[in-house]
Formats: structure tokens, C-alpha cells, sequence
């Protein structure tokens, strides 16, 4: 038996590395010349360290010039796995493909240097972030909260940070990070996504925006919310083209709704209601709602008459039971 499962794993492994072969040169030991994901969530926790060293610190309680060694030391870590992973993700642009490491090297080196001048934009735009967070939600203790439980203001911080680095055209690594919050929050948001200013996502489980949405400055989304395309059958033909929404300023969106469609733009301080579905624009300053369903109350075996709202036992006639249930 033992023989033949070895046959057996022998045999799978051959196949495995034949067929993974026909699209990635293994053979090379191109294999080992992917993006880590382990590395790039690293890097995106040392990034929450960096842009918020009062609350995700290493060290506590410790001297001034102990955090700034300790911060210098980070920015140094998250360079020098970001020149390291832009360089292999480099290998999936179709320009660098056939580039020498050396070659990619030198660029990943470019854009790692771009990535880090934003920082400092990043941060000031999280801190509204945060700002939002507190402004909208009567449920938050404090400011500390927000940054450290708060689900929409992770993937908020996620996404920032990805887009950046989508705006760099680096391939693959903003999909892992946003893919990563996505798991971790329920969140998905498309790093390509255009998100402006004091943004605020509550609860946010199951809230989906996509690659080419805008998304205006004072904007608040609640759970169950997408901003999508409004069909994928042309698959890679809309590569490149607007296929999501456009959210301008003071925008606010309630559970479940779904707002679909390149063209489609919701005005200025437009607010959605819950579980409306939108696939053309809205004028400024509108209110869409549906209109509140007709519910109906009875006890278990009871029916409710919908004119007199009198209980009726189905006998004909009110018995003693059915009058004491109406009063």
C-alpha cells in the first residue's frame, strides 16, 4: 500500500509541475519569483505602525528616541520589502516581462521611493477618516476605538494605502492587500476605487465597491452596500472601462442598497435608503426610498382582516376568545 501512494504522489507531483509549467517557467525556478503574501501583509502592518505609533508600537512606555529609532527602523523594513516584492510582482507587467532583475529592480526601487512620499497625505486623510468615524457613529467610546476595532476604517486604511500603490501601476500587490481586509472585514473594496476625503464606513460586513467607482469627499456607507457593474458578460472587453458609480459629495447610503453602473451618478447630498436598487442617476439633493411594506400582526392560528384589523378565529362569529385578543 505504501508503495502504491507513493507511486501515487510521484505521479500527481509530475503532473502538477508539467501543467503549472505550460504558463510559469518552474523549470527556471521561476516558481520562487512570485510575490510572498506573508511579506506584503507584514509590510501592511508595519505600515499601521507607522501611521499610528501611539496605538500599534512595538515598544511601550519607552523614550522619544527609542520611537523614532523604532520608526526609522520600520520605514527601513517597509522599503526594502517593497523594493523586493515590487521587483517580483514587476515580472506580471507585460513591459517588464522579459527585463533583467537588475532592470526591475531599479524601477521597484522608483516606486517604493514614490510610495513613501505619500505617506504623510495618507495619514492626514486617516485621520479624517477617523474624524468621520466619530462624527457618525453615537456608538464610538473614542477616537481609540475606531483605530483599534473598528472594521470600516481598517479596510478604509487598506484601500489607501493599495490605491497608492495601484496608482504606481504595481501589479498584483494592492489586490492582495485589499483582498487581504476583504477576509479579514467582509469589506470588499477594489484598490482601483477613487475614495475622497472624511469617508465612513458602519458595521461594513458585506459592502462591495469596485474597481472604477468615485467616491466624493463627506460620504457614509452602511453594511450590505454595493457600488457595482451592472452586468460582467463582456468580461475582459470592459477592461479599462467606467463600469461603477460615481458617489459625489455628502452622500449617504443605508443598508443593502445596490447602485449599479458606469454612467450612473448620485448628486450631492443624496440620501439612500435602505435596500434600494439604482441603476440610473439621482439628481442633488434628492431622497430615495421605498415606500414602507403593509405588515401584518396576528397571533399563532389567528388571521388579521385587513380592513377592521379585527382578530377572526375563522368561525363565522367572534367568539369570547377573539374580542378579549382585540382589546
Amino acid at each position: 500500500m505504501a508503495a502504491d501512494m507513493d507511486e501515487k504522489v510521484e505521479k500527481l507531483v509530475e503532473y502538477l509541475i508539467e501543467d503549472a509549467s505550460k504558463d510559469h517557467r518552474l523549470g527556471n525556478l521561476t516558481v520562487h519569483l512570485q510575490p510572498d503574501k506573508r511579506v506584503i501583509i507584514g509590510i501592511l502592518e508595519r505600515l499601521q505602525i507607522i501611521l499610528f505609533p501611539a496605538h500599534f508600537g512595538r515598544k511601550k512606555t519607552v523614550s522619544e528616541f527609542a520611537v523614532k529609532y523604532e520608526l526609522g527602523s520600520l520605514v527601513e523594513e517597509v522599503y526594502t520589502a517593497l523594493v523586493e516584492q515590487i521587483t517580483l510582482a514587476l515580472l506580471h507587467a507585460p513591459e517588464y516581462t522579459n527585463t533583467t532583475k537588475p532592470q526591475r529592480k531599479e524601477k521597484a526601487t522608483e516606486l517604493a521611493e514614490a510610495f513613501l512620499d505619500k505617506l504623510v497625505t495618507l495619514r492626514e486623510y486617516l485621520k479624517m477618516d477617523i474624524q468621520a468615524a466619530y462624527d457618525g457613529d453615537p456608538a464610538a467610546f473614542n477616537k481609540d476605538e475606531i483605530i483599534f476595532s473598528y472594521p470600516g476604517f481598517y479596510a478604509i486604511m487598506v484601500n489607501r494605502i493599495a490605491h497608492e500603490l495601484h496608482l504606481l501601476k504595481v501589479p498584483l500587490i494592492p489586490r492582495i492587500m485589499t483582498e487581504h481586509a476583504h477576509s479579514a472585514t467582509g469589506i470588499d473594496i477594489h484598490p482601483g476605487a477613487t475614495i475622497g476625503r472624511y469617508f465612513f464606513i458602519d458595521h461594513g460586513t458585506g459592502v462591495v465597491i469596485g474597481e472604477t467607482t468615485t467616491i466624493g469627499d463627506r460620504v457614509k456607507i452602511y453594511q450590505g452596500v454595493t457600488l457595482g457593474g451592472l452586468s460582467t458578460r463582456a468580461g475582459q472587453g470592459l477592461s479599462g472601462k467606467k463600469r461603477h458609480p460615481t458617489i459625489e459629495n455628502d452622500v449617504t447610503i443605508y443598508s443593502n442598497a445596490s447602485i449599479l453602473g458606469g454612467e450612473t451618478v448620485i448628486g450631492e447630498g443624496c440620501v439612500i435608503g435602505g435596500n434600494c436598487f439604482i441603476t440610473s442617476s439621482v439628481p442633488a439633493h434628492m431622497r430615495v426610498s421605498f415606500q414602507n411594506p403593509k405588515l401584518t400582526y396576528k397571533p399563532d392560528g389567528f388571521a388579521v382582516t385587513d380592513q377592521s384589523q379585527d382578530w377572526d378565529c375563522g368561525k363565522g362569529e367572534k367568539c369570547e376568545g377573539c374580542k378579549l385578543r382585540q382589546k
